[in-house]
């Protein structure tokens, strides 16, 4: 369950875990701090807040780059708090799910993993109660997290986190670094294919030094727009296969990732 920090600049920190690949965010101002993402259930949300706590006493705030499962039920153990979001995040996080939670505690449970399903049963998920729909700056002292929406891409409410004074952009799932830089899980119905090149030219629009992703190791902006380029073939094929002028067989066989990442991509309304 344990993680491991890594400042990507001073005072800006990734920890990184193994369970789902997961990397969540910190940013220390000198009156307050801000968490990006809580993780999974209340325990692994429990075992955050000591870590933050390991690095600093100040108050801090909390703010979600979307609202999956395992980047928003762990906040329990940081209440109370200013929890951020966009407003389409707090609309879901304040609805039923209920549906949500069987379905991950089926998932680890089938897993082999049941203590993390039990976690999950005892998980009190928590909508935010700042929202906004494009633009906040929040003053941390010293310094300013702006929370942005960059568009729709892997949702219809992703937000990112850029740090100016230190060029480090939280890019939650907008950006996910796989072995193929997206997985098949990176793609469902709620994703906007077609949108989400433009969401990461928002992120190359800040000139960021450091990238972290919600998923895998810290990048720089080559990896983002290798990427990008990547979401536009992927749209073509897409397009190429909505007209009848090519078959999925074909499509894959064209694309630069792994046929499950492709397949799923294409599978977006």
């Amino acid at each position: 369950m344990t993680g491991r920090w890594i400042e990507v600049a001073d005072g800006v920190h990734a920890r990184r875990y193994e369970e789902l690949d997961l990397t969540v965010g910190l940013v220390v101002g000198t009156e307050r701090c801000l968490v990006v993402d809580t993780r999974g259930d209340v325990e692994q949300g429990a075992e955050l807040a000591a870590a933050v706590r390991e690095i600093t006493t100040l108050p801090w705030a909390v703010v979600y780059t979307h609202a999956h499962f395992d980047h928003t039920w762990g906040t329990e153990a940081f209440l109370p708090c200013e929890i951020w979001a966009h407003e389409l995040c707090a609309a879901e996080l304040a609805g039923d799910v209920e549906a949500a939670r069987t379905a991950w505690m089926a998932h680890y449970r089938g897993e082999g993993k049941p203590e993390i399903a039990e976690a999950i049963s005892r998980t009190t998920i928590t909508a935010p109660d700042h929202t906004f729909t494009g633009r906040v700056e929040l003053d941390l002292g010293g310094r300013t997290a702006v929370l942005l929406h960059p568009g729709r891409a892997h949702t219809g409410h992703d937000v990112v986190v850029h740090v100016p004074d230190a060029a480090v952009v939280f890019a939650g799932d907008v950006v996910e670094h796989a072995e193929s830089g997206f997985t098949a899980s990176s793609f469902s119905d709620e994703t906007d294919l077609t949108a989400w090149p433009d969401a990461l030219d928002a992120i190359l629009a800040l000139e960021p030094g450091v990238v972290v992703p919600g998923h895998g190791d810290p990048v720089d902006a080559a990896f983002v727009r290798y990427h990008r380029d990547g979401l536009h073939e992927l749209i073509t094929l897409k397009a190429g296969l909505g007209r009848g002028e090519t078959t999925e067989v074909a499509a894959v066989a064209a694309s630069r990732y792994p046929a499950d990442v492709t397949s799923a991509a294409l599978a977006t309304p």
